[in-house]
């Protein structure tokens, strides 16, 4: 769900009816595990103090910390024994329709390549350290992995509604790019935060962005960029009332009711909005500039 400019439209040759393809872990390079424990080591250091403390938790009881690319089967294992979830690998970026099955069925799709050394800071199609480090260890939460499933659920009826962009923000805006009020301050859980060595500090350090208060329909109407950092996070007060909201909320009239309104644009301040941090964009401005 990061990006749908290379989503293939048939299973490739290899590939099961369902998308998955086997992981052959041994068949991945000393180049290629050196990548991940490249990546594992300068996030690791940077994590404590920044990401949430489900997620750190998570990292521990996955057993992440081991050399490597990790091995689907034994994480798998790990994880089926805590929240019932599975990581199966697949070649690339899959159809909505395979993507939410897979996930309301405690499926997580991983991608089966990993960066190059020359990549490290950034890569448009997610692959496995993305995927891995930055998703796996929320899953092993039981909260976050009910979101996870009842948000691959709600992706079926939205594709039935014609609501998948406004799906897709929800996903986007929490999932990849998601911050939380915690007792010792905000911090960040979505994954393409925490396997970001750049955005990590930005979502947190920086006066740039607009850091503001979950809401459900707000978020659904907001565009986002897919190629910088972000110019606003939402913050939620705990995966618990994610959830609430994700469960107690019925779907087909909001979504009558946002597609009847207009997007609210990037870095744009709506009243009623909680902000936490009002950004000064600029960074945004710098980089549009450039």
């Amino acid at each position: 769900m990061m990006s749908d400019t290379h989503v293939l439209e048939r299973p490739p040759e290899g590939a099961g009816t369902d998308w998955t393809v086997p992981q052959n872990w041994d068949a991945f390079t000393r180049e290629e595990h050196a990548v991940w424990d490249t990546l594992y080591e300068r996030q690791i250091r940077l994590l404590p103090g920044r990401a949430s403390k489900a997620y750190l938790r998570g990292l521990d009881l996955l057993k992440l910390s081991e050399s490597g690319i990790p091995n689907f089967e034994e994480l798998s294992e790990r994880l089926m024994k805590l929240t019932g979830w599975q990581v199966v690998a697949v070649p690339g970026l899959v159809p909505d329709d395979v993507f939410f099955d897979h996930m309301a069925n405690r499926r997580f799709v991983a991608g089966n390549f990993i960066r190059r050394a020359d990549q490290l800071d950034y890569l448009q199609e997610p692959d496995v350290f993305h995927d891995v480090f930055g998703h796996v260890p929320l899953l092993a939460d039981p909260v976050f992995a009910d979101y996870m499933e009842a948000y691959g659920r709600g992706g079926l009826r939205a594709l039935e509604h014609g609501a998948l962009k406004q799906l897709s923000r929800l996903y986007w805006y929490t999932v990849e790019f998601g911050l939380i009020e915690e007792d010792d301050g905000l911090r960040i859980y979505g994954a393409g935060i925490v396997s970001s060595f750049g955005e990590s500090r930005f979502a947190l350090d920086s006066d740039s962005p607009n850091r503001i208060g979950f809401d459900l329909k707000r978020v659904m109407r907001t565009n986002y960029r897919i190629d910088d950092f972000q110019q606003n996070y939402f913050v939620i007060p705990s995966f618990d009332e994610l959830l609430r909201v994700t469960i107690e909320t019925d779907f087909a009239p909001l979504y009558d009711e946002i597609l009847a309104q207009p997007d609210i644009a990037i870095a744009a301040i709506e009243p009623g909005d909680r902000v936490i941090t009002l950004g000064t964009q600029d960074y945004a401005r710098g980089r549009d500039a450039a």
